[in-house]
């Protein structure tokens, strides 16, 4: 049995850092070459749009996947915390934080961002600074600025993590 949560521990563990590599890249490299490179911060912008759907596919598998194999594992083996909050406890919280901050990414500032795009049919520096839709596209550019990253520091969390959770059952008291 803890041959099997280490080895699932371990499949939580690559999808984790492999999702956390691929938005540390994206952030990093990528998202300051687009705009540096390219002739326009709109054409930047739209095709960085596109990446980061594409991490928030990436992310509901990592986390998804983390979720159901480390903590379904241990549900499966009927493996609970000795404590009210303890670390499986905590881990599963966070994995779940992290999912609904994928959910708020994918669902809701995502379209929120394309619709806006669509209304100002425009390149985004063309606009005037006190247009209504820029300013609301700004604030939600910043929300999905803030969703990713802090999904950045949760998968790190998470990711380091696994190696506390327990592997084992409790003695019932």
């Amino acid at each position: 049995m803890e041959k099997t949560l280490h080895r699932l521990d371990r499949a939580s563990l690559v999808l984790l850092l492999l999702w956390l590599g691929m938005s540390l890249g994206f952030a990093a490299l990528m998202a300051p070459a687009l705009f540096s490179n390219l002739p326009s911060k709109d054409l930047a912008g739209r095709i960085a749009g596109v990446m980061v759907a594409r991490l928030d596919i990436a992310a509901w598998v990592a986390f998804g996947g983390a979720l159901c194999l480390s903590y379904g594992g241990r549900w499966l083996h009927e493996i609970h915390d000795s404590s009210p909050i303890g670390p499986l406890r905590l881990w599963s919280a966070a994995v779940l934080v992290a999912l609904l901050f994928t959910f708020s990414s994918t669902f809701l500032a995502t379209p929120k961002l394309h619709e806006l795009r669509a209304q100002m049919n425009a390149p985004v520096d063309s606009l005037p600074q006190d247009d209504a839709r820029l300013q609301s596209y700004r604030k939600t550019h910043g929300l999905s600025t803030q969703f990713f990253f802090i999904r950045v520091v949760l998968a790190a969390a998470l990711a380091w993590g696994l190696g506390s959770l327990p592997k084992e059952k409790q003695p019932e008291a």
